[in-house]
Order: C-alpha cells, then structure tokens, then sequence
C-alpha cells in the first residue's frame, strides 16, 4: 500500500536559546500546555520521559469553534503519543497512537539548529496514511466538504503551530 500525504505542515523561528536548553524544553511534553493551544499537558505513563519508545497521556481541549461546522472532537478528551525520535539535541518527535495502541502516521516534531545567537526550531507535523480519527471524521462528508475540511483543518493547524512556536519562543526569552 502507498502513502499519500494529508498533511505535511511546518513553522520555524529563531530563538534565543543554544539548542540543548530548546530541546530539553520542548521534549518535556509534561509542559506542553504552556504552548500548545490545543494540549492542556498531561503525563509520561509509559518508558522514561523523552525516551524513544516512551508513551505519553495528553489531556486535550477544542472549542466548539474551531473548524465548526466539521464532526471534530469537541470539549476535552486524552490521547497517547508514542516518541519515535528523540536525538538530543536536534529532533524531538511524536506519533498519535491508534484505539489499539500502535503509533500511526501521524507525527508532530521539533527540529533545532545552532545559529548565531542561539537556535533555529521549526515545529513539524506530517501525516501519511489517514489516522483512525481522520478516516472518522472524512467517512462523514461529502466529496467536497472532504476538500474542505482538509483545506480548514490544514489552516487550523498551521495556526495552532505558530501560536505555539511563538510561545515557546516567548518562554526561552524570558529565561535567557
């Protein structure tokens, strides 16, 4: 079976910050809701945080507005991510997991760089192959509404993504 992209998204800024110190930040996902408008936090249940192979509970909220005339998951619900890089201190990267606890093609990264004054991050999000949740949510439209909601949530998540690089952005300044 081939791969088709769905989604291949990513956002960069330089920060303050030599790599090492980004990447113990953004590879503490226990932290993630002081930048993700989406991830409350949540925590590491399974391996040593970080870890390749380490599995993490997140704890989610969507606003009833976000994308609203879709069939998303609104309100507050938990998902498990499986680390699948963890190279210190460039790339940091995480699948969602399936209802059967397998790691689908559905991978959020953090990539870091050495530049002059501190580090290029860029903030990634790849999926190949429909998650369990899009072949959900698409099984309910249309042709077109299909287009649509790809089109949408494609800009959503682009907009999620610079909010969220640009609070971690905020926080590494303020501790530089």
């Amino acid at each position: 079976m081939t791969s088709e992209t769905v989604f291949d998204i990513s956002v960069g800024t330089r920060v303050p910050a030599a790599p090492d110190t980004v990447f113990a930040y953004v590879s503490d996902l226990t932290r993630s809701g002081e930048w993700s408008p989406e991830c409350l936090g949540g925590e590491w249940t399974e391996g040593t945080p970080a870890a390749l192979g380490s599995v993490f509970t997140a704890r989610n909220h969507r606003a009833a507005d976000v994308v609203s005339w879709a069939p998303v998951v609104r309100g507050e619900w938990a998902t498990q991510c499986e680390v699948v890089a963890s190279e210190a201190p460039r790339v940091f990267s995480w699948a969602m997991r399936d209802s059967s606890g397998r790691a689908q093609e559905s991978v959020w990264s953090f990539l870091i760089e050495a530049a002059a004054g501190g580090s290029v991050l860029t903030h990634a999000f790849r999926m190949s192959d429909l998650t369990e949740g899009m072949r959900e949510i698409l099984a309910k439209l249309s042709g077109d509404e299909k287009q649509q909601f790809l089109s949408d949530w494609s800009g959503k998540l682009e907009g999620d993504m610079r909010r969220s690089i640009a609070r971690i952005k905020a926080v590494l300044e303020s501790t530089s």
